[in-house]
């Protein structure tokens, strides 16, 4: 507030609020992950509105939208390089003895609780696809 970014200060505020609803609607108290899971949410959320602003030639809306995402992805743990996500995921595949892509739900269930926050799950869900696949 006082360094006066009123776009970074009305982005924590939405975070702030979403946190709140969450934990209303639920009648919970948000632990880590699950706060994790509000930003990730956040952050897909404005992710589809960019790619729905850029469609409409709406440029200065994405920029907004962008920068939304700036200020919510510094809230998010450190992101893991793709040697340590591929890593997960052979390590997951030999854990739960998956063969083919029917096995590609128990694989992500097992990526879910190790990565969550850590990788965008989007991105894994294909690579895990294509290592079962291939």
């Amino acid at each position: 507030m006082r360094a006066k970014e009123s776009a970074r200060l009305s982005t924590i505020r939405l975070l702030l609020a979403a946190i709140k609803q969450r934990e209303v609607d639920e009648r919970i108290e948000l632990d880590d992950a699950a706060v994790l899971g509000v930003i990730e949410k956040m952050i897909k959320q404005r992710r589809e509105s960019i790619a729905q602003f850029e469609k409409a030639s709406r440029t200065d809306l994405a920029d907004v939208e962008k920068a939304e995402i700036q200020v919510l992805a510094a809230y998010l743990p450190a992101q893991m390089s793709d040697a340590e996500v591929q890593k997960q995921i052979d390590s997951a595949i030999s854990e739960t003895g998956a063969a083919g892509a029917k096995d590609m739900g128990k694989v992500m269930a097992a990526l879910k609780a190790r990565l969550a926050g850590k990788a965008d799950m989007g991105k894994v869900s294909g690579l895990v696809k294509a290592k079962l696949s291939g």
